[in-house]
């Protein structure tokens, strides 16, 4: 039976029995110096745990501590469990690996990204899977998208009105968004508005995705329902928002690093507002979380200029009072989710011990055990099936333009002036062979790619916005080699060169996601990175680059489902082709 309430009454009776007495807390942290928000300083209690819950935080020791961990806190600085508010768990690795992780620096609440359960799983498994979620030390909360992101096949079929009314009515769905798709909205798409106004009538938020958007565009977004927006690339892109009575969001990412560049300009601008500031890593590739995830972040404000508690703040209470959920997150109180960090110094926020939901999940800078792994094939993550094969006919190539990259993930057009007749490209230009397939191989688009690479023979991906399979290359035998063993590998990125496979990452969950924990698959990235580097990839991150080839809420051309699509102008140039 499901149920209803986060507490059922027995369990609240427990907890007041802890005070009475009768049962002991099952953790003491005693002589504990904890950051009080109420208060705003360091203060001193003994804090009573009761399994996943803080029952008291005060003077008093309990009469009873009989089976009872007393830890004695003193010399330590004690912290609520940090906070990401705009996760996007599904970057390579997967919900349950990236929690894991991001709990080991003390991030021990998530809000995340709903497009791969949208996209992969149907509504009833999609639920089925963050109902067992639930069960992990991390807190997990979930956005509700009102589209894909792209152009795809019966969009109307995943996004349809029962299907979001069912996201934003779910209890550990949040907030709707990212609006991606503002540009329709503006243009008076009524779906979407009554989509936002379905989720503040739930009271629930709305997060925006406005870069470079104008005074009047950020206005009319507030008007229609947007509460906050985490793509200010400037400080005065942040005044900007404040003025309109946003939340921000400072951004932090690997294709975004801004945030010491936002606080310096925030403080030059006089606009240290900090209680109108979350901080986010925008669900970042793998490898950019190797110095930590909320931590660092916390670490780089206090480095720029944030005083010590508000740098917290915007990790802890910020978000969960924005969020309207501060009676069970963001601070060390009677009543909360049992989410403690346990630092050496309040300078240094990554902690040496962390608690999530009452559990240790790390002790002593010792990692604790993870818990049971997830029964992927039965939750729709199975290994992908693809039962067709590429062949030399479906890579022909007689397009007029293509696509060029400005950076990670600006793509514009260009005209072709290259020979793309012969089955291998020289390698002293950067522009390759570039197809998206269809996953169940009925369609493809073809055309050419320049600036991913210089010398890179072939690369399969089937890690892309939607699952469908990107191929690009040099030499059409490599590209097909590298289908192949992405074939064999059940999903992921391969590498191939003189048709025998240099570089892979396994994505055994349907194509999207790494099984292996982040720190393994932190290593497989880097090695991927650096390989693509030496080929001649010269921006910031090829994760990305590969994930928004499809992107439509980015300029100006993008290769999708429809066929090559002019995001400016809302048309398809170019179709996809039947194989």
């Amino acid at each position: 039976m499901e149920q209803r309430y986060r507490w059922k009454n027995k369990q609240l009776r427990n907890h007041a029995a802890v005070l009475d007495g009768t049962l002991p807390p099952t953790i003491l942290l005693k002589n504990a110096t904890y950051l009080n928000q109420t208060f705003r300083k360091w203060m001193t209690a003994n804090i009573w745990i009761y399994n996943d819950r803080i029952v008291y935080v005060g003077e008093n020791l309990p009469e009873n501590t009989e089976q009872c961990e007393i830890m004695d806190c003193t010399g330590m600085r004690l912290v609520p469990g940090y906070i990401e508010p705009h996760a996007h768990p599904f970057q390579l690795y997967n919900p349950h690996s990236f929690a894991a992780y991001a709990a080991q620096t003390g991030t021990t609440t998530l809000i995340n990204d709903n497009m791969v359960l949208a996209l992969q799983l149907g509504k009833k498994k999609a639920f089925s899977f963050i109902n067992e979620l639930n069960d992990i030390p991390v807190t997990m909360y979930w956005w509700s998208r009102f589209d894909a992101q792209t152009e795809i096949d019966h969009e109307e079929e995943v996004f349809s009105n029962s299907n979001v009314r069912a996201w934003l009515e779910h209890e550990n769905v949040v907030q709707g968004g990212e609006l991606t798709c503002w540009p329709k909205l503006l243009s008076g798409d009524d779906m979407i508005l009554h989509w936002m106004q379905e989720t503040k009538r739930l009271h629930k938020k709305i997060e925006g995705h406005f870069p470079g958007a104008s005074e009047k565009t950020l206005a009319k977004m507030m008007l229609f329902g947007a509460d906050c927006d985490h793509e200010a690339m400037t400080g005065e892109e942040v005044r900007r928002r404040l003025m309109q009575g946003y939340m921000v969001s400072l951004r932090h990412s690997s294709i975004r690093p801004d945030l010491p560049k936002l606080l310096d300009e925030i403080h030059e601008l006089d606009i240290a507002v900090y209680d109108r500031f979350m901080m986010t890593t925008d669900g970042s590739s793998t490898a950019f979380y190797e110095n930590g995830v909320m931590d660092e972040l916390i670490r780089i404000a206090i480095d720029h200029g944030v005083p010590v508690i508000d740098a917290y703040n915007m990790a802890t209470i910020n978000v969960a009072r924005y969020y309207n959920f501060e009676h069970l997150h963001g601070n060390i109180a009677t009543g909360r989710i049992a989410h403690i960090n346990i630092l050496s110094d309040e300078r240094n926020p990554t902690p040496v011990s962390v608690l999530a939901k009452g559990r240790w999940v790390k002790r002593d800078g010792v990692a604790m055990d993870e818990g049971k792994e997830l029964p992927w094939s039965e939750m729709g993550f199975a290994p992908l099936e693809l039962d067709w094969n590429l062949t030399m006919d479906d890579l022909q190539f007689s397009m007029p333009f293509g696509i060029k990259m400005e950076n990670s993930v600006i793509t514009k057009p260009y005209s072709i002036s290259i020979d793309v007749s012969a089955e291998q490209l020289p390698s002293n230009h950067d522009e390759c062979f570039f197809t998206l397939f269809d996953r169940k191989g009925k369609w493809r688009i073809n055309t050419v790619l320049k600036g991913f690479a210089t010398d890179l023979q072939g690369l399969a991906s089937s890690f892309s916005n939607t699952g469908d399979i990107i191929l690009i290359g040099k030499n059409k035998q490599d590209m097909i080699a590298a289908f192949d063993r992405l074939k064999e590998l059940g999903g992921g990125i391969v590498a191939s060169e003189n048709r025998v496979p240099v570089r892979e990452i396994p994505l055994t969950l349907q194509g999207v996601m790494s099984s292996h924990p982040v720190m393994e698959l932190m290593a497989e990235e880097k090695q991927l990175l650096e390989y693509l580097k030496d080929k001649g990839y010269k921006f910031a991150d090829p994760i990305y680059s590969l994930l928004f080839f499809s992107s439509t809420h980015l300029p100006y051309i993008r290769i999708t489902q429809m066929g090559i699509y002019d995001v400016m102008k809302k048309t398809v140039l170019f179709p996809t082709i039947m194989r």
